[in-house]
């Protein structure tokens, strides 16, 4: 790391001191905030790689083998867009898309979701070639994929795999047409999810040979490339020199935090990222060393000065958690609101839920195919939410799962494309003669990209419910904006250069509002799945107990 970039670390601390001190800390929890809906708890679990038809294609219908889990749809089950039994017969790809047998769950291989290759396999809107541009062997632009055999990415889970997800969605409320904000891969997705773009303005470090063409084009990231402020980045722990980037512009940490000079600080409004590999181990002397599973691909806001916590320290205490200053102590907390799902629970259980989570779960377990499968993954998703249900917080919460990007698998749906690009090396949807992108806009964010599932799970979820309404990932970030900062963007947080904006998509994102009836409880009781088989233990709604 640069002593550049030390300073500039500095710099960021100090202001957030600043900007802390200038009020008293309240000590309150998400709770006592207004709030434009009655939500006072958003946690948004952010999981890896999979496209709505990978997970969904033939929803609400299942095979039900035996030996397999059974699911059976309620009768007043709404039609989503799915996979229909025509379009699997004479599907234009290659390879026709089939069904992945729970004792498939785990494949050993990661398909091609580089933003040049996803936009390849759309073929214009044909939607046709899939095997060939997804499945194809890993290059340089597809960031840190490995190759799966030709064919696989037709593959698609039912309800007697991702049993607890249909499950959910038979509950609570889905969307069938949640997109990624743009095509590629997971920094992108994680940028869009708190920032709504992926432009950058400072230098990135180039440690690779040639690395600039195929990781950041015209000042966007367009593969996965390392957090400069993070002493954990891929390097020290993966041992393999890599391109690392520090993001210039605010993100949704820094409006909380009030890096704005035309609005006040909202220091009431607690927040986090919580990941499961962010804590320090013990090395082979004892001396705390960098988890070997971390990636710091899955921690967004330790790509900004502003919000990293580059030397991975513990928050002072569960009650500092999500605040910038212990409340107890009136010390800065060294944490910066970047903590690990420890950490979260414990915040928890003494009655300190921050008002926006960010959960990422540790490797084994976040649905990345080669490095994790459906099954671990359910029971991942399944234990979180049965605690969360449990919470006294439940009432007033919404729990949002969605993912950072599809890797790359099979979706036949193409969505609008309402971020124009014309990189000719990359842009083969976007891009043109005829195009010219919008002022103050920049190339190489062409979206939106693929169809991923989308859950929101809450008290006040309409009940097996299907969302048309068009949103993408960046619509998480506007839901925080709507309901903490008064609909707030990300681009008016009017800064010093190089920290204003860089043309956020929130501000053109649909309303995920849409999934919610405010004027009723309606889903209070728990909905308590078991997190090995996905099926209903317990659903007092419907059993009456």
């Amino acid at each position: 790391m640069s002593n550049s970039g030390g300073a500039a670390h500095l710099s960021g601390a100090a202001l957030a001191l600043s900007l802390a001190l200038s009020g008293a800390a309240t000590g309150r929890d998400g709770g006592d905030v207004a709030t434009a809906t009655p939500i006072k708890h958003l946690v948004v679990i952010f999981q890896e790689n999979n496209s709505f038809d990978h997970y969904f294609a033939t929803y609400p219908k299942a095979l039900n083998p035996p030996g397999e889990p059974e699911f059976r749809a309620a009768d007043d089950t709404p039609t989503i867009n799915g996979l229909s039994p025509e379009l699997i017969a004479n599907n234009p790809n290659s390879t026709k898309p089939f069904r992945l047998d729970r004792s498939q769950a785990l494949l050993n291989c990661d398909n091609n979701n580089g933003y040049g290759a996803e936009q390849l396999a759309f073929d214009h809107g044909l939607m046709d070639k899939f095997p060939e541009a997804t499945s194809s062997p890993a290059t340089a632009a597809a960031g840190n994929a490995t190759a799966c055999p030709t064919g696989v990415v037709m593959g698609y889970y039912d309800g007697n795999t991702v049993t607890a997800l249909w499950n959910y969605a038979q509950h609570f409320a889905m969307s069938d047409n949640f997109y990624d904000t743009e095509f590629g891969v997971t920094a992108m997705g994680h940028f869009n999810l708190i920032a709504g773009q992926t432009h950058q303005s400072n230098v990135v470090n180039l440690m690779k040979t040639g690395a600039s063409t195929f990781v950041v084009r015209n000042g966007s990231v367009i593969a996965n490339l390392d957090a400069g402020p993070d002493s954990c980045r891929a390097a020290p722990v993966k041992g393999q020199p890599a391109a690392s980037v520090t993001m210039t512009g605010p993100n949704v940490g820094d409006l909380i935090n009030g890096f704005n000079a035309a609005r006040p600080a909202r220091r009431d409004i607690t927040w986090g990222w919580f990941y499961g590999n962010f804590d320090l181990v013990p090395g082979p002397t004892g001396t705390p060393q960098c988890d070997p599973a971390y990636d710091d691909h899955h921690v967004p806001f330790q790509y900004y000065m502003s919000t990293a916590n580059p030397n991975h320290a513990l928050p002072l205490s569960a009650q500092a958690v999500g605040h910038s200053v212990d409340p107890s102590s009136g010390k800065l907390d060294p944490a910066n609101h970047q903590y690990s799902l420890t950490t979260f629970w414990k915040a928890a259980q003494a009655g300190n839920l921050p008002a926006v989570s960010f959960l990422k779960a540790p490797e084994p377990d976040n649905g990345h195919p080669q490095t994790s499968d459906p099954l671990s993954e359910q029971s991942f998703l399944v234990d979180t939410i049965n605690r969360l249900q449990q919470l006294p917080e439940w009432r007033e919460m919404a729990i949002v799962i969605t993912y950072d990007d599809s890797d790359g698998w099979y979706d036949h749906v193409m969505g609008p494309i309402l971020n124009q690009s014309n990189d000719p090396l990359f842009d083969s949807i976007c891009g043109g003669a005829q195009v010219s992108l919008p002022t103050a806009a920049f190339n190489d964010r062409c979206g939106y990209g693929m169809r991923m599932p989308m859950l929101v799970i809450s008290p006040f979820a309409k009940r097996n419910y299907v969302d048309h309404a068009v949103t993408d990932t960046s619509s998480i970030l506007r839901f925080i904006e709507d309901n903490w900062l008064g609909g707030m963007r990300i681009d008016d947080a009017t800064r010093p250069a190089p920290m204003t904006g860089q043309t956020s998509f929130d501000k053109i994102a649909g309303s995920i509002e849409g999934m919610f009836d405010f004027d009723r409880h309606s889903n209070l009781s728990p909905l308590l799945l078991d997190g090995t088989t996905g099926q209903v233990i317990r659903d007092r709604d419907r059993s009456g107990r």
